[in-house]
C-alpha cells in the first residue's frame, strides 16, 4: 500500500478512537452528575458505546435502612432481563487481549475497526495483568523464598507482624500450584443465595476448571453448586464462622471432612493480609499435616492484592479493596480461555424483586455496601457484567435447568 494511503488510513482510525473517547467521556460525565448527589454512591463504570451490544443494562438502585448514623442506603437489583441470556457470545479476541502481552496503540485501532469494542475493553488490552502481576507467581509464595522464624508484615496492617512457623513453612509449594496450567472452560463459583434453585450443579462440574470461594459447603447443595473443585480458597475467618473456631471435637471433625472432601485440590489461604487469624491458619496446618489430608496448599503473596487493585484502578474501577471473587477472576484471566461466573450477585433483591439470600448456605446478614465493609461488591458487579456484556465472561445469575423456585 502507497505511503500516502497508509497515512490517511491511519489517520481516519486515529479520528475513530478519538470520537469513541469523547462520546464515552461525555456519557460518563452524564452519568456521574446524575449519581453524584449521594456521598454513598458509587463511581460508574463508562456506559458501553450505544453501537455495543449490550444483553442488558445493570443498575444498582437503592433503598433506603435506617441505622443509628441515619439512612443508608441498600442495593438492591430491578431488571427483568437475565445476563445470562442465550443470546450471549464468547468473545475469544477480547478474552486473548486481556490476557496476553499489551498490543499497540495502532493494533488497538485496527480493532476497532474490526470490532465494536468498548473503549474500556482497550483500556484492559493496553494496561495488561501481565503489567501488574505474575499470576503463576503471586497466587503462591514458594518455599525458599522464606523460613521458619522469618517475621512478616500483614499486607493491611503493615504495624503489625507475624512469624512463619514450623508447620506452615513445610506446607509452602516448592512450585507454584498453576505452573504450565492452561485451561478451556473454568468456573468461579461465588457463595450468593442466588445460586439456590438454580440447578446450576451439573453445568458448573461440566467446566475444565473449577475454583470455588472460602471452603463453602457443596455435597449437600450440589445440584445448585455442583461438587467438582480444583482450587478453593479458605479466609481464616471461615474457621471462627463456618466451624465455630473448632471448640469441640465434633467441630474439628466437621472441618477435618471439609478438607479431606477436596481430594488434591489447590487450597488458597491469605494468612497474611490481616491481623487476627494467624491462629485459626495455624490450626488448619496441623489438622492438614497430622492427618496428611490430600490437598496443595497455597500462601498468596505479599503483592498480590495491591497488584490486583492497581490493576483495576488503572481501568478507573475504584475498587478499595477487591473481594475474593474478583481476585480469583483477575488470576484465572492468565491461564483460562474462558470463564463463567456463578454465584456473584451482590444484591439482596433478585432480578424479579424476590429476596436473596446473601450466602447459599447460611443465614448471614451482612450489607453490601456497610460502612463495616471493605468491599465494593456492587462496583464489582457492575465492573463484571461490563465484560460480559463484551463476551469477556459470562455472568450466570439465572436458572441453569427447570425454571427457577422461589427460595425457602
Amino acid at each position: 500500500m502507497p505511503l500516502v494511503m497508509r497515512t490517511l488510513l491511519f489517520g481516519f482510525v486515529t479520528l475513530l478512537v478519538l470520537v469513541l473517547i469523547i462520546d464515552d467521556i461525555a456519557q460518563v460525565e452524564e452519568e456521574t452528575a446524575n449519581t453524584g448527589h449521594s456521598k454513598h454512591s458509587q463511581r460508574p463504570m463508562p456506559k458501553p458505546h450505544r453501537k455495543a451490544a449490550a444483553h442488558v443494562e445493570t443498575t444498582a438502585l437503592t433503598s433506603v435502612s435506617t441505622t443509628e448514623n441515619g439512612p443508608r442506603p441498600r442495593p438492591s437489583y430491578r431488571n427483568t432481563a437475565n445476563l445470562s441470556s442465550s443470546t450471549w457470545t464468547f468473545n475469544k479476541t477480547l478474552s486473548n487481549l486481556i490476557r496476553h502481552s499489551p498490543i499497540s496503540l495502532q493494533s488497538s485501532m485496527m480493532q476497532v475497526l474490526a470490532l465494536p469494542y468498548l473503549v474500556f475493553s482497550l483500556c484492559f488490552c493496553r494496561k495488561n495483568i501481565l503489567r501488574f502481576l505474575d499470576p503463576e507467581r503471586d497466587i503462591s509464595i514458594l518455599k525458599g523464598t522464606l523460613k521458619p522464624g522469618d517475621v512478616i508484615h500483614y499486607v493491611f496492617d503493615r504495624h503489625s507482624t507475624t512469624t512463619i512457623s514450623e508447620n506452615l513453612y513445610r506446607l509452602l509449594p516448592a512450585v507454584s500450584p498453576m505452573k504450565n496450567q492452561h485451561h478451556g472452560r473454568c468456573a468461579i463459583v461465588g457463595n450468593s443465595g442466588i445460586l439456590l434453585n438454580s440447578s446450576c450443579g451439573p453445568e458448573i462440574d461440566s467446566h475444565d476448571f473449577v475454583i470455588r470461594c472460602n471452603l463453602a459447603p457443596v455435597e449437600e447443595f450440589s445440584q445448585d453448586v455442583g461438587t467438582q473443585t480444583n482450587l478453593v480458597t479458605m479466609n481464616p475467618s471461615v474457621v471462627q464462622r463456618a466451624f465455630q473456631d473448632l471448640v469441640s471435637k465434633e467441630w474439628r471433625d466437621r472441618f477435618l471432612r471439609r478438607l479431606q472432601s477436596l481430594r488434591g485440590s489447590v487450597l488458597w489461604i491469605p494468612a497474611f493480609m490481616a491481623k487476627g487469624g494467624e491462629e485459626r491458619v495455624e490450626w488448619a496446618l496441623r489438622l492438614i499435616l497430622l492427618h496428611t489430608v490430600d490437598v496443595r496448599t497455597a500462601f498468596p503473596s505479599l503483592r498480590l492484592l495491591h497488584a490486583v487493585r492497581g490493576y483495576w484502578l488503572t481501568n478507573d474501577v475504584h475498587i478499595k479493596r477487591p473481594t475474593t471473587g474478583l481476585l480469583m477472576y483477575t488470576l484465572a484471566t492468565r491461564f483460562c480461555d474462558e470463564i463463567h461466573l456463578y454465584g456473584f450477585w451482590p444484591f439482596s433483591l433478585d432480578p424479579d424483586g424476590k429476596p436473596v439470600k446473601y450466602h447459599y448456605y447460611d443465614t448471614l446478614k451482612y450489607e453490601y455496601t456497610s460502612r463495616s465493609s471493605p468491599h465494593t461488591m456492587p462496583l464489582e458487579f457492575r465492573t463484571l457484567s461490563t465484560l460480559h456484556r463484551q463476551g469477556a465472561l459470562q455472568l450466570h445469575t439465572g436458572s441453569c435447568g427447570a425454571d427457577r423456585k422461589p427460595q425457602d
